[in-house]
C-alpha cells in the first residue's frame, strides 16, 4: 500500500515539473522551435486547381505554390505590377485590322499583341509526373490501384524529378481554361479578348465530351489557339482584340499560372481519380512553397520549395519609402533572398473564440478580430480612431489596418416604376433616401468602426478615388471645417417633398409610400440590422417592407429585375477604376443580358456609358482622371446606389512575426514574411505557465487520504492479531 502511494506521488510531481507547453500547446516543442509559421483557415478549400479556383481561402494556398507571369510589388502603393517569372514586363505591340504595327495613340488599333519572355532559371518542384522513360512518355502514366493501394500522397511514389518552366506551360494553362468541363469562372470574359479562344473552346469542349465517353485522357497539345502562340521555349505571345490595358492585371492571377502537360495527363489517370488525387489536392508549381500535407478538414502544410528561383525582398531608397508612407521596419530585409519561412502549418478553426484564445496564448502567429474579441483587442478614441487595447500592447501585439478595395452598397432597381427612372422626381426620391441612410451610424453599430462611408463606386487605393473635399459626394454631404458632415434629415425631407412625397405620403394617391427591400438576412442575428433599416426610412415617413429569402431565390430576383431595393457588394478583381465603374455601365444591365450582366441596378445613363467606353482602355493620366471625375458627378446626382461602405480590414500579429504588410491584391505574400521562433518560445513560456496550486492541493489530499487509509489499515490489522491471540 505504501509503495503504491509513493509511486502515485512521484508520478504527479514529475507531471507538474514538465514544461508548460505540454499542458495545452497544439504543437510539439520541436515544431515551436523551428522556423515554422502557425496559422489558420476557417473553411476547407474545395478547389486547388488554378483553372477553377476563385476563392480567397483557396488562393491563400495557391498563391504560394503557383507563379503566373506577373505579381504585385509587395510594398508599393498604388498597387504596381512587376515581373515574376519574366525577364521584364511584357512588350505591347499595337496592330491595325491587317495586323500591321501602329502607334498606341492611333484610332485604328484593332489588336494588341503581348510578348512574354521567361527567365531561364525557374524550375518546378520534384514530382512523379515529370519522370519519363526512354520514349519520352510518362513513367507513371499507367498507374493501377494495386500500385496506389498503400499510398496517401503522390510524393510517396519512389521516383520524382523536376524540370524547367517553359513557355508552352503557360499556353497549356490557357488551353485548359477553355475546356468547359473544367468550369473556369473567367472563360467567358477572356473569350471577348483573346483572339481565337471562343472557337477553340467550342472545339476542345466537344473533344473533351467524346474523350469522357470513351474514358480516354484529354491531351491538349495538338490543339491550337489562333491568338496564343509559343515562339520558343522562353517566349510566348497573346493576341487580344482592341486595347485592354487591364489584361495585364489578369496575368497576375492564378488562372494564368503555368500547367505542365505532364501533370495534366498524370492526374487524368482513373486510379488517381479514384483516390481523389488531382490538381485540386496536389498542385504542381514553381512557387516558393509546395503543398506537403493536404487534410482540408483538419490541417494543411506548406513547405519550402528547394528548387525555388532567386528572388529578393523589395528594395527602395529612403526618399521613395517616405513618399509611399512605408514603415522603415518593413525594409530591414530589403535585398535579402526569399523566402524566409521554411514551413507554414494551417489548422482548421471554424469557431472564432478558440482561435482567439490560442492567438492570445501565442500558438497562432496572427489573427483577425472577431466581433466577440473586438472590445478586448481594440480601443475606440473620442474621435472615432482605433487603437490597440492596453492588454494587447503589453503582449507586444501589433495591429494592421487598411481600407479594402471593396464596396458594399444598397441599390435601387432603376427599371422599377417607383424608385427607378431618371426624372427629377425620381432622382430626388433616391437622394432623400441616400441622405437618410446614416452610414456612419451603421459602421459604428454593425461594423465596430471597421469601415469608411463611401463617396462613390471607387474605393481608396484605386485610381480615380480622391481624398478630402474634392472626393466628397455633395449630394449627401457638406464640407464643414475641413471635414465631411452628412446633410441633415431636414434636407432629405425637403427633397422627398419635391419628389412628390411630403412626409412620406404620395401627393397623387394620398397614401403612405411603401418600399420593398429584398435580402438574404433571415437569421435571428439579422433582426437588429433589419430594424435599423426600417428606422432609416421611418425618418422620412416611408414604410420599408422586408422581403427575406434564401440566396438562390434572391439572386434569381436580382437577375430578372424583380426587386426594388437590395444590398450588394463588390471586391476588386484588379486595382483599376474600370473594375468598379463597369458595375454601372448600361451595357452590363442584368435585364438586358438575361441575367448575365454585372450591373444589378440596371442603371443606364448615355453620357456615363460614353465616358466609360473612353476610359476603360486609357492609361492612368490626368485626362483619364478628368473623365472619371465627370462620371462620378453623374452617378452621385442620379443616385442609383446608396453608396454604403468601404470595409476596413484589421489584423493582429505577434512581435515575433515581421515583414507583414497589408496588400489586398497580392496572394503570394508568405515568401516575404519572417518568424523569430526563439522569441515566440520565450513568449509562450511566459504566457502559459500552468496553474499548479489546485494540482498540489489535489496531490496533498491524496497523500492525506492515503496516510489515513494506511493507518486505518494498520489499526485493522492490529485488531485482528489481538483477537487471534486472545
Amino acid at each position: 500500500m505504501r509503495c503504491v502511494i509513493n509511486r502515485l506521488f512521484i508520478s504527479l510531481l514529475c507531471t507538474l515539473s514538465l514544461h508548460a507547453s505540454i499542458w495545452n500547446s497544439p504543437y510539439s516543442m520541436d515544431e515551436v522551435k523551428q522556423n515554422i509559421l502557425f496559422s489558420v483557415f476557417t473553411s476547407p478549400p474545395k478547389h486547388l486547381d488554378p483553372v477553377r479556383s476563385y476563392n480567397a481561402n483557396e488562393w491563400s494556398f495557391l498563391g504560394q505554390i503557383y507563379e503566373p507571369p506577373l505579381q504585385y510589388n509587395y510594398l508599393k502603393r498604388p498597387y504596381t505590377l512587376e515581373p515574376l517569372t519574366l525577364q521584364k514586363m511584357p512588350e505591347q505591340i499595337f496592330l491595325d485590322a491587317n495586323k500591321k504595327e501602329v502607334n498606341a495613340s492611333d484610332g485604328n488599333v484593332t489588336y494588341t499583341r503581348y510578348r512574354f519572355m521567361l527567365r531561364d532559371d525557374i524550375r518546378y518542384r520534384e514530382h512523379p509526373a515529370f519522370v519519363k522513360d526512354s520514349n519520352n512518355t510518362l513513367f507513371y502514366g499507367n498507374l493501377d490501384t494495386a500500385v496506389l493501394s498503400g499510398l496517401t500522397s503522390v510524393y510517396e511514389l519512389p521516383r520524382k524529378v523536376s524540370r524547367k518552366l517553359r513557355a508552352d506551360d503557360y499556353v497549356y494553362a490557357i488551353k485548359r481554361m477553355a475546356v468547359r468541363q473544367y468550369h473556369s469562372p473567367i472563360l467567358d470574359m477572356m473569350m471577348q479578348y483573346i483572339v481565337g479562344l471562343d472557337s477553340y473552346a467550342k472545339q476542345v469542349t466537344a473533344v473533351a465530351k467524346e474523350k469522357q465517353k470513351k474514358g480516354e485522357k484529354l491531351d491538349l497539345r495538338p490543339y491550337k489557339i489562333d491568338g496564343v502562340t509559343v515562339v520558343d521555349d522562353h517566349t510566348f505571345e497573346i493576341l487580344i482584340r482592341g486595347k485592354y490595358p487591364q489584361f495585364l492585371y489578369w496575368m497576375s492571377m492564378n488562372f494564368f499560372a503555368p500547367i505542365p502537360w505532364e501533370a495534366d495527363l498524370f492526374y487524368q489517370q482513373k486510379a488517381l481519380k479514384a483516390k481523389n488525387i488531382s490538381f485540386d489536392t496536389y498542385p504542381v508549381g514553381t512557387g516558393a512553397y509546395y503543398l506537403a500535407e493536404n487534410n482540408p478538414n483538419h490541417r494543411m502544410v506548406l513547405k519550402r520549395n528547394e528548387n525555388f528561383h532567386v528572388e529578393y525582398y523589395p528594395q527602395m531608397d529612403t526618399k521613395e519609402a517616405n513618399g509611399l508612407g512605408i514603415d522603415a521596419v518593413l525594409l530591414k530585409d530589403a535585398g535579402k533572398k526569399l523566402p524566409f519561412i521554411d514551413e507554414a502549418v494551417y489548422t482548421l478553426e471554424k469557431e472564432s473564440i478558440p482561435l482567439w484564445n490560442k492567438f492570445l496564448q501565442g500558438y497562432y502567429d496572427a489573427s483577425g478580430i472577431s466581433s466577440e474579441a473586438f472590445d478586448q483587442a481594440v480601443q475606440i478614441g473620442s474621435g472615432g480612431d482605433m487603437g490597440l487595447s492596453e492588454e494587447m500592447k503589453k503582449k507586444g501585439i501589433r495591429m494592421l489596418s487598411s481600407v479594402e478595395p471593396s464596396i458594399f452598397y444598397m441599390a435601387f432597381n432603376m427599371a422599377d416604376p417607383v424608385v427607378g427612372g431618371y426624372s427629377q422626381k425620381a432622382k430626388k426620391l433616391r437622394q432623400a433616401i441616400s441622405i437618410a441612410q446614416n452610414q456612419e451610424e451603421y459602421i459604428s453599430i454593425f461594423m465596430n468602426e471597421r469601415g469608411v462611408a463611401a463617396q462613390g463606386p471607387i474605393p481608396p487605393g484605386i485610381f480615380g478615388y480622391e481624398e478630402g473635399k474634392k472626393g466628397t459626394n455633395f449630394v449627401v454631404y457638406d464640407w464643414v471645417n475641413g471635414k465631411r458632415v452628412r446633410k441633415s434629415i431636414d434636407v432629405a425631407k425637403k427633397l422627398l417633398a419635391e419628389a412628390g412625397y411630403p412626409g412620406g405620403v404620395s401627393i397623387e394617391t394620398g397614401k403612405r409610400l411603401k418600399l420593398y427591400y429584398d435580402t438574404t438576412a433571415t437569421g435571428p442575428d439579422d433582426r437588429a440590422l433589419m430594424d435599423w433599416r426600417r428606422k432609416q426610412f421611418e425618418k422620412l415617413g416611408i414604410e420599408l417592407i422586408i422581403r427575406a429569402t434564401d440566396y438562390n431565390r434572391f439572386q434569381d430576383k436580382v437577375r430578372k429585375g424583380k426587386v426594388q431595393l437590395f444590398s450588394w457588394g463588390w471586391n476588386a478583381d484588379y486595382p483599376d477604376p474600370e473594375n468598379f465603374l463597369f458595375l454601372l455601365y448600361g451595357g452590363n444591365a442584368v435585364i438586358d443580358t438575361d441575367g448575365a450582366g454585372i450591373n444589378s441596378s440596371n442603371y443606364k445613363n448615355p453620357e456615363f456609358d460614353t465616358l466609360f467606353n473612353e476610359i476603360k482602355t486609357m492609361e492612368n493620366t490626368p485626362q483619364r482622371l478628368q473623365k472619371i471625375e465627370r462620371m462620378l458627378q453623374i452617378v452621385r446626382e442620379d443616385a442609383p446606389w446608396v453608396w454604403g461602405v468601404y470595409p476596413k480590414s484589421l489584423a493582429l500579429v505577434h512581435s515575433w512575426f515581421t515583414n507583414v504588410a497589408t496588400n489586398a491584391m497580392a496572394n503570394n505574400t508568405l515568401k516575404y514574411k519572417r518568424i523569430d521562433p526563439k522569441l515566440r518560445l520565450q513568449k509562450q513560456e511566459k504566457w502559459n505557465q500552468p496553474v499548479t496550486a489546485p494540482l498540489y492541493l489535489f496531490v496533498l489530499g491524496l497523500l492525506l487520504m492515503g496516510v489515513g487509509l494506511y493507518y486505518a489499515y494498520r489499526r485493522h490489522q492490529s485488531s485482528v492479531i489481538l483477537k487471534e491471540n486472545a
